[in-house]
């Protein structure tokens, strides 16, 4: 593998990781974020998928976000009575997202940022030394 091929790899890692940092940002934004009428439904979490794509110019496989999308399930209840959008029983329907797996996913999707980034710079650093070395 040569010096481009790890530069092109290291930068489609990490701009995935940055495009999961940005939804999981939304994620915890919206936390708190439901409907405004009664049974309107509230913000739902959103997930990233990735895949496998062959770069044709390089010769192997990078990453890349294949779609960004919403997680199913149930919306959990909370009961405040006074709120626009309580039901006739008083509760709310809150996001679907969970704060402490939120976090989890931004320090994974850190770390994978920060691993990509080591590998570009010390790319960087060998082709440095390559041009050094040949003045």
């Amino acid at each position: 593998m040569d010096i481009e091929s790890a530069l092109r790899i290291s930068a489609a890692g990490m701009n995935v990781q940055g495009t999961r940092l940005r939804v999981v940002a939304e994620n915890l934004a919206n936390r708190d974020s439901t409907g405004q009428t009664p049974g309107g439904d509230p913000y739902r979490r959103r997930t990233v998928t990735f895949a496998n794509r062959l770069d044709r110019e390089i010769g192997a496989n990078t990453v890349r976000v294949s779609r960004v999308g919403t997680a199913q399930g149930e919306f959990p209840l909370r009961f405040d009575p006074s709120h626009p959008a309580a039901n006739a029983q008083g509760y709310v329907r809150t996001p679907n997202v969970d704060s402490l797996v939120e976090t989890m996913d931004m320090r994974e999707a850190q770390r994978s940022y920060s691993a990509n980034l080591g590998v570009l710079e010390a790319s960087r650093a060998m082709l440095t030394r390559t041009i050094e070395a040949l003045r």
